[in-house]
């Protein structure tokens, strides 16, 4: 059986998902581990938000080793973790998930002169919020506004910079990655952002 397909049966068994399997020099074999994610399944108001612990990683890490000594791979060390807060976005399940989220997007071509008008003709790397378009696709939309510094003051008589959206769609993509934001006031709720 294939190294992907034994790593994927144990972390599926363990009721994971498997985000992305590595080798690296020196034999280590790298595994991130997720929770799994239901589109259609109803969330309570009150839900907890789960997230992979350490001792998920722990157990998953038994599993692997157990499974892989038994089926002969050969790897020195194996390394199981989460995503991380700038998780790799790979396909449209991927999307669909983290719509409305902050992503960094790198586009495979510059925009090119169709869009020189609204940003630099050359420009392939973006942060902004993911949408999905209606008539199917994906956009990001983002202001070049740099956001206030933390304690200044800004007036309310401020006109704020006008929003820009770009739409593409997965094959135009070179890497697309929840943006590492790091919120040190607490979560905020779904339900409420402005908390």
């Amino acid at each position: 059986m294939a190294l992907q397909q034994i790593i994927e049966q144990t972390v599926t068994g363990l009721g994971f998902d498997l985000v992305e399997v590595e080798r690296s020099a020196g034999g280590l074999l790298r595994v991130t581990i997720d929770l799994p994610w239901l589109p259609d399944a109803p969330q309570p108001e009150q839900a907890v938000e789960r997230f992979i612990t350490v001792e998920d990683c722990e157990q998953v890490t038994r599993q692997l080793q157990f499974a892989l000594e038994v089926d002969g791979v050969d790897y020195k060390r194996l390394e199981v973790s989460s995503p991380g807060i700038d998780r790799l976005l790979r396909d449209e399940r991927d999307f669909e998930r983290f719509a409305g989220e902050v992503i960094d997007i790198t586009l495979k071509e510059p925009l090119g002169a169709a869009a020189a008008g609204q940003v630099a003709a050359n420009r392939k790397k973006f942060r902004g919020q993911l949408e999905k378009q209606p008539e199917g696709g994906w956009q990001i939309v983002w202001s070049d506004e740099p956001p206030p510094k933390p304690g200044q003051r800004v007036s309310k008589k401020r006109v704020a910079a006008p929003l820009q959206a770009l739409g593409f769609v997965l094959d135009e993509i070179r890497e697309a990655r929840l943006a590492p934001i790091v919120n040190f006031k607490g979560r905020r709720s779904k339900a409420n952002p402005q908390d």
